[in-house]
């Protein structure tokens, strides 16, 4: 799919992301929206993937730095989340792409590792990614997840 994923930086760009968002968690998952909408979001490096007019596509961000430390509790982890690619642009390698580009930006962190709380449904994808599931299921949003990490250096 032909689609540009750049870190979400003004107004404009957030307004997309939440919309992606809001479309996916929301509407087609049904997570309660006061789940959606959390504290971190300012906190957070935020990337947008757009199609070739513009439209945006998919989303996901990354937490970092302390909020990152006190949610995994380990120094050196990032923390990937709410991952968002809308029905149309599914199936496209945009998803892959938008996790690459996290990766990426947590490398930029300075992490060493990425964690995220994959949605049950999801772990296939994420294992072919090369993350690996550890512990038990838990509900998140409503929706069991499980916990996955992957090493960001060699």
């Amino acid at each position: 799919m032909d689609a540009v994923i750049r870190i979400a930086d003004t107004a404009e760009d957030m307004e997309q992301v939440h919309r992606v968002r809001r479309e996916v968690f929301i509407v087609e998952q049904q997570i309660p929206e006061d789940e959606e909408w959390d504290d971190l979001d300012p906190l957070c490096v935020h990337m947008l993937a757009a199609g070739p007019g513009g439209e945006a596509l998919g989303t996901g961000r990354l937490i970092h730095g302390e909020p990152a430390r006190k949610q995994s509790g380990r120094d050196g982890v990032v923390l990937l989340g709410r991952l968002a690619v809308l029905p149309a642009a599914r199936g496209t390698g945009l998803g892959v792409a938008l996790v690459r580009a996290l990766e990426q930006a947590g490398v930029e962190q300075g992490a060493q590792e990425m964690e995220l709380h994959a949605q049950v449904t999801a772990i296939g994808f994420y294992e072919r990614l090369g993350y690996t599931a550890h512990g038990p299921e838990y509900l998140d949003g409503g929706l069991p997840h499980r916990t996955m990490t992957r090493p960001l250096t060699d």
